[in-house]
């Protein structure tokens, strides 16, 4: 995707925001001097992710209003509304809590904003019947919410958001009550939704697998700071930073010793090494490789073994997921590579025994393994390389 403001004014810009609390000496949003900074398309679906307390829900309560801002500016489609009170900002909230009037009806909860602003009873009627329509609850505006099922209560809730048009809807981790199915239902119901508008969407969730099936880009957030911003493809497939790469859960991670020679960065851990050219890496800058799941094949399981990097190792763990059987390979007492195996009728490809306590070698192409900022601070490196960068990959 292209920058969001290249195409004209961006739907949503937050410039060197920082706040910080009552009694606490540092800033909890936006810590270094710059503050917390990005930009959002107009119409495009933003996630914010990262661990509990990073600031992902500091940062949606900023943009509606709720809390403010120490430093910075809030902007929406070209107009700074930084000094706006929550009311009178062109956005619109949807709670995890739903937040719903018990006592009426699905169609009075959705007009509850509309009679508010004093709308004419033709044109409220008509707006409340569209956005029941988007979210596939036409014919309940006299259902009673006690009558709704969870699914049914989050879309009456996003009805009530949508149904005054605004510029910014904020969505503060929707789909956290929901069970599995209904979630997944709901993630469908969300990216449908914005096809059939021109709202931009903040979606904050803990859950990086649903920011990866809805959002057109996702910004992970770490101690009150954006530490990447990317489409979903791209964060898995090109992590700056180890943390980045640990919390998507993108694969293996190596730590070692670090050497640097002419052209080449070579991570020493404990009975494995890794190679890879020196071309992305910073002087001085601490070093990690990632080697994604998918991307390592079990001698004897499926596929022909890879040319490329290897390590023998003693499987210690497998996890079912549905649709991939995950093994945990330890090459030592330090490290353990995880290996997602494809399966076919509920079971792995034929071949080795993937039993806890049996030994196997597992391998590798150079290719796949991502070179990735291991300090503190990141991300220092700059944009990651093609796939085809020609890196190497070997093993001690």
């Amino acid at each position: 995707m292209s920058d969001p403001a290249s195409n004209g004014v961006a739907g949503l810009e937050c410039a060197g925001v920082r706040k910080t609390y009552p009694g606490e000496h540092e800033f909890c949003l936006g810590p270094d001097v710059g503050g917390l900074s990005f930009s959002v398309g107009r119409g495009e679906l933003f996630a914010l992710v990262g661990p509990s307390g990073c600031g992902k829900t500091t940062t949606l309560r900023i943009i509606g209003g709720f809390v403010p801002a120490d430093e910075g500016t809030i902007v929406v489609e070209g107009v700074d509304i930084t000094h706006r009170p929550a009311y009178s900002r062109p956005t619109n909230t949807v709670f995890q809590s739903y937040a719903l009037f018990p006592h009426m009806s699905v169609g009075n909860n959705v007009a509850f904003g509309l009679k508010m602003e004093r709308v004419n009873r033709q044109e409220k009627q008509s707006r409340v019947a569209e956005a029941l329509e988007l979210v596939g609850l036409a014919g309940y505006e006299r259902r009673r919410v006690s009558e709704l099922s969870g699914g049914q209560q989050q879309r009456a809730a996003l009805a009530r958001a949508i149904v005054k048009r605004p510029a910014v809807l904020l969505l503060d981790e929707p789909l956290g009550a929901l069970d599995l199915q209904l979630r997944k239902q709901m993630q469908d119901e969300l990216a449908s939704l914005k096809t059939s508008t021109s709202t931009t969407f903040i979606h904050v969730t803990h859950d990086q697998e649903e920011a990866c099936a809805i959002a057109d880009r996702i910004a992970v957030m770490k101690d009150g700071r954006v530490v990447q911003v990317d489409e979903p493809f791209a964060l898995y497939r090109r992590p700056r930073t180890t943390f980045v790469a640990s919390f998507l859960d993108a694969g293996t991670i190596i730590r070692g010793r670090t050497v640097r020679r002419a052209d080449v960065v070579e991570i020493v851990a404990e009975d494995l090494a890794v190679r890879v050219p020196a071309a992305n890496a910073q002087p001085g800058v601490p070093l990690a490789a990632v080697i994604p799941a998918d991307k390592v094949q079990i001698d004897g399981v499926g596929a022909a073994a890879i040319e490329g990097a290897s390590a023998t190792g003693t499987i210690t763990r497998t996890v079912f997921t549905g649709t991939s059987l995950v093994v945990y390979v330890e090459i030592s007492e330090e490290l353990a590579i995880k290996v997602s195996v494809p399966t076919q009728d509920g079971t792995p490809g034929a071949g080795t025994a993937l039993d806890v306590g049996t030994r196997v070698r597992v391998s590798w192409r150079p290719d796949d393994v991502i070179l990735v900022d291991d300090s503190d601070t990141g991300p220092t490196l700059p944009d990651p390389a093609p796939a085809d960068s020609g890196r190497i990959v070997s093993a001690a």
